[in-house]
C-alpha cells in the first residue's frame, strides 16, 4: 500500500512538472475539451432546471408528493359538513371555490367569467342569455334585462379554512399572506394572485364586494399579491371572514352550481384517517358516489419519462461533443510521447516501472481534464445567477435558479474520462519504450 501511494504521488508531481513545461500545449489542450465539458454541464443543468419548474408547477396546482386531494361539488349541504368536520384539525384545509365581483353594484363587470387579462384589456367570457326549448334548440333571449357595463371587475374567489401554502407553495409577489392568528374582520382580507392585480392596475374600481347570497355587500382589503400560476384573476380570503358575511346556508347548493360550486380538500399523508371519516359523512348527505374523487399526488408519475428522455438525447449530443475534445487530448498525448521517447527510455533504464511511466502520462491528462473541468463548473456557476436576473422577470420559476450540484457532478466526470480516454493510448504507448532507445539517442 505504502509502495503504491508513492507511486501515485510521484505520477502526480513529475505529470504536473509535465504540464508546467509545455503550458501553451496543455492550453490548446484543455479549449478543446473545455466545450465539451461545458456542453455536459449545460446539458445536465438545463435538464435539472426544468425538472424543477415542472414539479414546482405541479405543487403550485396540486401540491407535494403525498399529499391526498378531495374534490366534490358543492350540493346537498357539503359545505357545512365540510366546515365542521376541519374545525380545529391540524393537516387540513378546504378550499371553496366561488365567484364575486368587486367594484360598482349592480353594473355588467369588464371581465365577466372572470375572465384573464391580456395585452391590457379585459377578455370577455360571457354573452347574451341564451334560452333552450325541449328539443334541445337554443336561441339569444331577446327579453332578458340586459346590465350596464360598469366599474367592477369579477374574480374567482377562494375561501379557505387554514394556511393553504403547506400545501401549495405560493410565490410572494407583495404584501403578506392571510393571517389565520387574528380574529377573523369584518372587513374581509384579501390576496390577490396576479392576474387579479393586473386588472385591478388597469381599472380603478370602489372597494365593494359583492357575492350572491351576503347580507350586505363588504368592504374587501388586499393585503398581497402572490403568484399561483393561474390564468383567471381570483382572490383568497379566509373562509370565517366570508360567513361573517355569507350564511352556511347561502352557501349551499342542490345543483352543485352557485356562487360558490366546489370543494377542494387537501390532506397532509399524516391526516389520511379525516378522509375516509369526511367521506362518509358526505355519502350520507346524498352525494353520488362518483361525485367524490380522492386522489394521492405523485409527481413522480406525472413527470413521466419524458424529461428523462430529453435529457438522454441531449446528453448523446454533449457527449459528441465531448469527444472531440478526447481526440484533442489524445492527438497531443500521442504528439508528447513521440517528442520524449528518449527521457521515457533513459527514466526506464534506471530503474523506473512501465506502470509508473504510464501513470505519469495518465496523470498528465487527468490534471488536464479536471482542471478543464473546474473552469467550466466555474464559469457556469457564475453565469447561472445572471441568466436568473435576466429571465427571472418572464419566468417567475426560474427567479431563484441557482447552479444544480448535479451539473457539477457531470463536469468532473466528463472531465475524468476525457482524461482517461484521451490519455489511456498514449500511457500504454509510453510503457511500451523500449529501454534500447536511450542507447540509440
Amino acid at each position: 500500500m505504502i509502495r503504491f501511494r508513492g507511486r501515485f504521488r510521484s505520477a502526480l508531481i513529475i505529470g504536473g512538472q509535465g504540464i508546467r513545461a509545455r503550458k501553451l500545449r496543455t492550453f490548446l489542450s484543455m479549449i478543446s475539451l473545455f466545450m465539451g465539458v461545458m456542453a455536459v454541464i449545460v446539458v445536465q443543468a438545463a435538464a435539472s432546471t426544468a425538472e424543477s419548474a415542472v414539479r414546482s408547477n405541479i405543487e403550485l396546482t396540486e401540491g407535494p408528493d403525498g399529499t391526498i386531494v378531495m374534490n366534490l361539488p358543492n350540493m346537498n349541504g357539503s359545505v357545512p359538513i365540510v366546515l365542521e368536520e376541519l374545525r380545529g384539525r391540524t393537516g387540513a384545509v378546504a378550499a371553496i371555490l366561488g365567484r364575486a365581483i368587486i367594484g360598482e353594484p349592480n353594473v355588467r363587470p369588464v371581465n365577466p367569467g372572470a375572465a384573464p387579462f391580456e395585452n391590457g384589456r379585459a377578455l370577455d367570457f360571457g354573452g347574451p342569455p341564451i334560452i333552450c326549448d325541449e328539443a334541445g334548440n337554443c336561441r339569444v333571449d331577446e327579453s332578458a334585462p340586459r346590465e350596464t357595463s360598469g366599474a367592477a371587475i369579477e374574480v374567482e374567489l377562494m375561501a379557505v379554512t387554514g394556511d393553504i401554502r403547506q400545501f401549495r407553495p405560493y410565490r410572494a409577489e407583495s404584501g403578506e399572506w392571510l393571517d389565520f392568528a387574528s380574529p377573523p374582520s369584518l372587513a374581509p382580507r384579501l390576496v390577490l394572485n396576479r392576474q387579479a392585480a393586473e386588472g385591478f392596475a388597469l381599472h380603478r374600481v370602489p372597494a365593494e364586494m359583492r357575492v350572491d347570497g351576503a347580507i350586505a355587500n363588504t368592504t374587501p382589503r388586499v393585503v398581497g399579491v402572490m403568484d399561483d400560476s393561474g390564468y383567471q384573476p381570483r382572490a383568497y380570503l379566509r373562509a370565517d371572514e366570508l360567513l361573517n358575511w355569507l350564511p352556511e346556508s347561502a352557501l349551499n347548493s342542490t345543483q352543485g352550481s352557485g356562487s360558490f360550486y366546489d370543494i377542494t380538500v387537501l390532506f397532509t399523508p399524516e391526516a389520511a384517517d379525516l378522509v375516509p371519516a369526511l367521506r362518509a359523512k358526505l355519502a350520507g348527505l346524498g352525494l353520488p358516489g362518483d361525485a367524490i374523487r380522492v386522489q394521492t399526488v405523485d409527481i413522480e408519475k406525472q413527470l413521466g419519462k419524458e424529461i428523462q428522455i430529453v435529457r438522454y438525447v441531449f446528453l448523446g449530443l454533449a457527449s459528441l461533443v465531448l469527444l472531440i475534445g478526447v481526440a484533442g487530448i489524445l492527438n497531443v498525448g500521442l504528439a508528447t510521447v513521440g517528442e520524449r521517447v528518449e527521457e521515457f527510455a533513459l527514466r526506464r533504464a534506471v530503474g523506473m516501472s512501465r506502470i509508473l511511466l504510464a501513470g505519469i502520462v495518465l496523470a498528465e491528462t487527468l490534471i488536464t481534464g479536471l482542471l478543464t473541468a473546474g473552469a467550466a463548473i466555474g464559469l457556469a456557476a457564475a453565469a447561472i445567477p445572471v441568466i436568473a436576473d435576466v429571465i427571472g422577470n418572464q419566468e417567475p420559476a426560474l427567479r431563484n435558479l441557482v447552479f444544480p450540484w448535479q451539473a457539477g457532478v457531470a463536469g468532473v466526470i466528463a472531465g475524468l474520462c476525457a482524461g482517461i480516454l484521451g490519455g489511456l493510448i498514449p500511457a500504454i504507448r509510453a510503457a511500451r519504450i523500449p529501454i534500447a532507445t536511450v542507447m540509440r539517442a
